[in-house]
């Protein structure tokens, strides 16, 4: 039990014992009869019929206090909110001093049926109360910091016009926590018929519409257990979902995953523990990397009710002991659906802790350039609402959200819909570069391993077997990448992608790679190689690159190779020749220095004499600069 439930069970037993233990403001007969049959229908949990036996007190006494306040505090418990504020304001009305606790009551109702400022207002009057429990105060303090909140932000809402994501996907039965991929042409949901829950999946290309929502996948769904709360890799490739009651979960519900094969999902397999456990683990969201999954879970040590947890892929394939994310987003209250953005650096959540607007909220946090998160910012209104809120999804780009919702106009029950995010609601900056890899010569499609690395770290964003010759990789703005192509028996492909100074992420890169089977006279253009202008010391961004042709010319034994230096036509012809020798020279040494035997090696400049593209533009004259090998013996 959470701890918000906790309190409410508290405050009921409060208000069931302590306002009506005096002398009852009704001398009707059968008014209090009513009454007391309705007092001992609770004493079973009968809500509905003691309601029932009030609304005759009521009717015979209309102003019988005490059935007004009591009707109230089983419509609040029942979370029928309007109802229980009627009730209450009636009680204000009759008897305002009839118990403190009644605009507490009442104040909660209000802010649960946002009526804000009056909720603001009673909940003060509350405060003054004196010798108020501990518990009692955390909760007012709570509800003030709500209240205060809200008002402010009714004055200041924020761009939200939700679009139904339409017919093809949503039908009269409930669809809800929608995820795509990177390149938004794959959508996968949970959708809920006759109380069991499956995933469907629908695709279009480019902006055209949605196709019509399919089964996913007779794999993953069952017809015995519950399939929900998934997130998937920005390429599409891994599934991650929680399921419950499995026979092969370790607890009330699991966290499993499962890789795509072709068109078809391989059987899905539990994550094992330390991340499962004996208790409540769902809602997982994977970083785009593939190396730190974020869930929910309800284990000890956490902060209170559902907290956000964290762990880390290990070198050996396994996950390491969860790491709750602390006080700067749990809260002793519940936080659920996480979703780490593709950008690593901006989780979106939901919170029942921090000031929001009622009920479930939600909001995003990002990390600080110390690597901790920040205060969570609250999406505001009319995103929010008094309403509970949950299970938002931002594409890559950060432009668009995607989330469900009942609201009216649906094709009935939950539906999905997308809405164009607010700027400052948005997260940092993110790209993607999609590729499909071929056979130079036949055109047909390649199995090859893939790798974008981050140049400055050298460290790899992306890493993975593209079997089908096809691949998406999300790479945040501000760094310089460079993309590693391989599989055996061909050249290696390299190309670079510069976002250093990138602001805006609109366009993707779109890479169509021939890989070129190893053979005398092929060359690679190594786009990764650096050197400061009109020098020849490599540069530490150079590295990756020079592992990677390391490690070909350490898989391929018999390959000889000559490194060439190129220059653009800006300077004169000696300089441009020398400057060329040198760098490819540099290449050379760094490549014997690593074990690789010089008798397989040779260098030359050729200065400008080779340029492969026109020298009149800037972007020419980049192309221009380059260092390649070509392969001389076999």
């Amino acid at each position: 039990m959470s701890t918000m439930k906790t309190f409410l069970a508290l405050v009921l037993s409060f208000c069931f014992s302590g306002v009506f233990a005096q002398s009852l403001s009704s001398q009707n007969k059968k008014a209090l009869k009513s009454y007391e049959l309705a007092n001992q229908l609770l004493s079973t949990n009968q809500y509905t019929k003691a309601l029932d036996e009030l609304k005759s007190a009521v009717s015979e006494d209309n102003r019988f206090v005490e059935a007004y306040f009591l009707s109230g505090d089983i419509l609040r418990r029942l979370q029928r909110f309007e109802e229980a504020k009627e009730n209450y304001k009636k009680v204000a009305e009759l008897n305002p001093k009839i118990d403190p606790s009644l605009y507490f009551n009442l104040g909660e109702s209000e802010l649960r049926t946002g009526a804000y400022a009056s909720a603001l207002t009673h909940l003060k009057e509350y405060s003054s109360t004196p010798n108020l429990s501990e518990i009692r105060k955390k909760l007012l303090l709570k509800y003030l910091a709500d209240a205060e909140f809200s008002v402010e932000a009714l004055k200041r809402p924020v761009g939200f016009n939700p679009q139904n994501i339409g017919p093809r996907v949503n039908s009269s039965a409930d669809e809800y926590l929608p995820v795509v991929t990177a390149d938004e042409n794959n959508l996968i949901f949970t959708r809920k018929n006759n109380n069991n829950e499956d995933f469907y999946h629908s695709t279009r290309s480019g902006n055209s519409s949605w196709q019509k929502a399919s089964y996913l996948s007779s794999n993953i769904n069952t017809t015995l257990f519950n399939e929900g709360s998934q997130c998937i890799s920005p390429d599409g490739k891994y599934l991650f979902f929680t399921g419950c009651n499995r026979p092969d979960g370790l607890g009330r519900c699991d966290i499993y995953v499962c890789h795509r094969e072709g068109n078809e999902w391989s059987k899905p397999f539990n994550l094992g523990a330390p991340v499962n456990g004996n208790t409540w683990e769902s809602q997982p969201s994977i970083s785009a990397d593939g190396r730190t999954l974020y869930f929910v879970s309800s284990r000890p040590g956490g902060l209170g009710g559902f907290d956000i947890w964290k762990t880390n892929l290990l070198k050996d394939g396994s996950w390491s002991t969860p790491e709750n994310l602390g006080p700067e987003i749990n809260s002793p209250y519940d936080e659920e659906s996480a979703f780490i953005h593709p950008d690593g650096k901006t989780i979106y959540f939901s919170s029942k802790g921090w000031p929001g607007l009622g009920g479930r909220d939600l909001f995003f946090s990002k990390l600080d350039n110390n690597g901790r998160w920040q205060k969570p910012v609250n999406l505001g209104y009319p995103i929010n609402t008094y309403k509970d809120e949950g299970g938002l999804t931002v594409s890559t780009n950060g432009r668009t959200a995607y989330f469900s919702s009942d609201k009216e106009g649906g094709m009935g029950g939950m539906d999905l819909y997308s809405f164009e995010l607010a700027k400052s609601l948005r997260p940092e900056p993110v790209t993607y570069v999609k590729g499909s890899i071929t056979d130079a010569e036949t055109g047909e499609a390649l199995a090859a391993g893939v790798k974008v690395m981050e140049l400055s770290a050298n460290n790899p964003v992306y890493e993975d077997n593209a079997e089908e010759g096809s691949f998406i990789a999300t790479m945040p703005s501000g760094k310089n990448y460079a993309l590693e192509i391989e599989k055996e028996g061909y050249l290696f492909y390299s190309h670079n992608f510069s976002l250093k100074g990138t602001s805006e992420s609109d366009q993707p890169f779109l890479i169509k790679a021939a890989l070129n089977k190893i053979k005398e006279g092929g060359f690679v253009v190594l786009n990764n190689i650096f050197f400061d202008t009109n020098k020849f010391t490599l540069l530490q961004e150079s590295k990756a690159e020079l592992d990677q042709l390391i490690s070909f010319l350490t898989v391929n034994p018999k390959v000889s190779i000559e490194i060439s230096g190129h220059t653009d036509n800006v300077g004169d012809e000696k300089s441009n020749l020398l400057l060329s020798e040198n760098r490819a020279k540099a290449v050379y040494q760094y490549l014997i220095s690593n074990k690789i035997s010089p008798i397989r090696l040779s260098y030359k400049g050729y200065g400008k004499t080779k340029p492969v593209a026109d020298n009149a533009t800037e972007v020419g004259r980049k192309q221009n600069r380059r260092t390649e090998f070509r392969i001389t013996k076999i």
